[in-house]
């Protein structure tokens, strides 16, 4: 007997052309505990690209805004998939910080962006329900999650879930971990496939560690000359790289076991591009789970290096990165499984086992 699964039918991405190297931080005072470093910049900078692997981030350019990165990202979507847009049943836009200006801190969050995004892709259909799922950066594969219910219920038929967010203008110029983030939107349409067979999303798992959500969190500059009021996204780096090591592998392995297949089955791992050591440590200790010692090669696609953290937007950006051919050493065959996981503020944790 056929069943209703999610399949993923197209994908879009907006990577902004502002491209921030190392240099833009040069002439920054980084201050820690209200006290100014009192290394050179060029050897914090050095120093942050070695722990991260980040050497460029993207900037979104001045005169748009998280909704409008967005709706390219979206546009871009549903051409791949050759859907009409006034077909699509719901619009679930996953971000955290709403729409910011350049140059403000303010976050404009009323109406919600999936109705904003609406609006300017010109969609009428007022059946199409838009709305937003504000979940740190797990959200894209929260709101892909959201996506396989509202399809496997057979209320839906279609949904466009985007991530997209500037989190440029939200960071404490005065704060060296601001260096990991950056700006970005990916987009991806579900569809409801009958298949005898299970296809697209099979299995997924999600936890909220609410006790650790003080290691991201929005709290004043590091600048205690600072007196502009504005609050702006911190992170306990060092004990957040321990709790995603230590809890991430766990949350996957729940996933892939629900899912009922093997490990070595899995071919690819979209995660979330956090800190490339960080993801190298959450794969080891998966496949330590397993009594494995060796990560396969080719396992795991990474764009932090030129792309930075831009949070929700980077596992959809780096799916479609990778179907289009764009990360070298990585190509997704037919009936192949792979692994969407991510990790943040909450402390939210999830993943999908998907078959392509």
């Amino acid at each position: 007997m056929n069943k209703i699964y999610s399949v993923i039918t197209g994908t879009g991405s907006y990577i902004p052309e502002n491209i921030i190297s190392g240099d833009h931080f040069m002439e920054a005072s980084f201050f820690d505990n209200g006290v100014k470093l009192d290394k050179e910049n060029i050897e914090i900078i050095h120093k942050f690209s070695e722990i991260t692997e980040i050497i460029e981030r993207r900037y979104a350019d001045c005169d748009l805004v998280n909704s409008n990165i967005a709706a390219i990202a979206a546009q871009k979507a549903l051409a791949a998939a050759g859907a009409d847009k006034e077909s699509l049943d719901h619009i679930i836009f996953c971000h955290n910080f709403g729409d910011v200006k350049n140059g403000s801190n303010r976050m404009d969050m009323l109406p919600a962006l999936a109705a904003k995004v609406k609006q300017e892709l010109g969609i009428e259909n007022p059946d199409c329900v838009a709305y937003d799922i504000i979940f740190g950066c797990p959200g894209w594969v929260q709101g892909a999650i959201q996506a396989d219910y509202l399809i496997r219920s057979g209320d839906a038929k279609k949904v466009l879930v985007i991530g997209s967010e500037t989190l440029s203008r939200i960071i404490d110029p005065h704060d060296r971990d601001s260096m990991i983030f950056s700006d970005g939107a990916g987009a991806v349409v579900f569809e409801a496939k009958e298949s005898e067979e299970p296809i697209g999303i099979i299995a997924h798992k999600s936890q909220t560690f609410a006790n650790y959500a003080s290691l991201l969190i929005m709290g004043s500059s590091n600048n205690p000359n600072e007196t502009n009021g504005n609050t702006y996204l911190k992170m306990n780096g060092r004990k957040l790289y321990e709790f995603a090591v230590i809890n991430v592998p766990q949350v996957v392995k729940k996933a892939i076991d629900k899912s009922g297949i093997a490990l070595d089955q899995i071919k690819t791992v979209f995660i979330h591009q956090a800190n490339g050591k960080m993801d190298n440590a959450i794969m080891k200790r998966l496949f330590k789970l397993y009594d494995l010692d060796s990560v396969p090669e080719n396992l795991v696609p990474m764009t932090i290096s030129w792309l930075g953290n831009s949070s929700v937007a980077t596992i959809p950006t780096l799916i479609d990165l990778v179907l289009a051919g764009k990360v070298k050493g990585y190509q997704i065959e037919k009936g192949q499984y792979a692994v969407f996981a991510s990790v943040g503020a909450g402390m939210h944790i999830n993943a999908i086992v998907y078959k392509f």
